[in-house]
């Protein structure tokens, strides 16, 4: 049995994390922090643990084996750091930190104390991507030449318990906008996909209409577009955005030597393949999450899983940190103008 803590009680620990914790059997809810303490308190009743004074209290807390780090993006390495060095195997919302540094640090960290490190990408588990990846190897659609891959909806206005004080437009706490949101998912992903790394990056990163409370426009970026270069020659683009006023797109084609793979772009269908000859192959194995529409990502019973195995995840700190160079990359790209080479 596995005891987990739960740092950081906003909208994705009580939609994801809390929940499937509680559903899963090989772990219990041990402990429980939030900077609101009746937010905390209420939580730890509903789930049988204890509400800790400080995030410190509860690291100290030796029956505790693994912690999920929910806090704005700016306090992530600071707390996953603290735990590692505390002996806790470490699960981290995306985006893992917000400086390579800090990501570099944590992965390290992580290494010294023999803790596992992982981060919350979850549109690897998502089933059309897991099957996307077999066809893509199994070579369905050839040598990959180019592909798009969307993330954007209406924005992160409903993805907090108090939209009042929304911190994704928080400077100082989100420090990153859209493109961590979002885009960091569709980065991974691409990368998952295709079994290549992102060596070049030509970003446009900006603040299109999103307003603070003031009426001025909020200090991340709501929009970001990128071109991507793959080690193996594919280039294509990938788009994540807070102002799609409609539909929610999550969708991704990729486009072969042999055929075309359309990934969540059809209500039906998740995947569907289609040859060179114009012959489709259609699959309807799930639909993907939407803000609206909550679905069980996989994360945590995964994420138990490699506790309760001694098995590393596969979605590692060490993974994450391909996908984040390829992020602060195209910040320094929309930044200065120019294509930055990924070392």
């Amino acid at each position: 049995m596995v005891n987990v803590g739960v740092i950081g009680c906003g909208k994705i620990a009580q939609v994801r994390h809390l929940p499937e914790y509680a559903d899963n059997d090989k772990c219990r809810i041990c402990g429980i922090y939030d900077v609101n303490k009746e937010r905390a308190a209420q939580i730890a009743e509903e789930y049988g643990a204890r509400a800790y004074g400080t995030a410190e209290e509860l690291l100290e807390d030796s029956s505790i084996d693994a912690v999920s780090v929910c806090t704005a993006n700016a306090a992530h390495a600071q707390i996953t750091i603290a735990a590692l060095k505390a002996g806790k195997h470490v699960l981290c919302e995306k985006p893992m930190a917000v400086s390579l540094e800090d990501c570099e640090a944590m992965v390290n960290e992580a290494k010294k104390n023999d803790r596992f490190l992982m981060i919350g990408h979850n549109q690897r588990l998502a089933k059309a991507h897991v099957k996307a990846r077999k066809l893509i190897e199994s070579g369905a659609i050839g040598r990959i030449l180019s592909f798009k891959t969307t993330f954007g909806h209406q924005g992160p206005e409903t993805w907090t318990v108090d939209p009042a004080a929304n911190w994704f437009f928080d400077k100082k706490k989100a420090v990153l906008g859209a493109m961590a949101d979002l885009g960091i998912h569709k980065t991974d992903l691409i990368q998952f996909l295709t079994g290549q790394r992102i060596t070049k990056v030509t970003a446009f990163l900006g603040t299109l209409d999103k307003k603070d409370r003031n009426g001025e426009l909020i200090g991340v970026d709501d929009n970001a577009i990128c071109i991507y270069e793959l080690s193996e020659g594919a280039v294509g683009t990938m788009t994540a955005s807070w102002t799609m006023y409609g539909q929610e797109d999550n969708s991704t084609v990729l486009y072969g030597t042999e055929g075309i793979l359309y990934l969540y772009d059809n209500p039906k269908y998740s995947i569907r393949l289609v040859n060179k000859d114009g012959e489709q192959i259609l699959y309807a194995l799930d639909q993907i999450q939407t803000n609206d529409n909550q679905t069980k990502s996989g994360v945590i019973d995964l994420w138990i899983s490699c506790i309760e195995n001694h098995t590393p995840p596969k979605i590692s700190g060490e993974e994450a940190l391909y996908a984040m160079k390829a992020v602060f990359a195209a910040l320094k790209s929309a930044e200065t103008g120019r294509t930055i080479n990924i070392e």
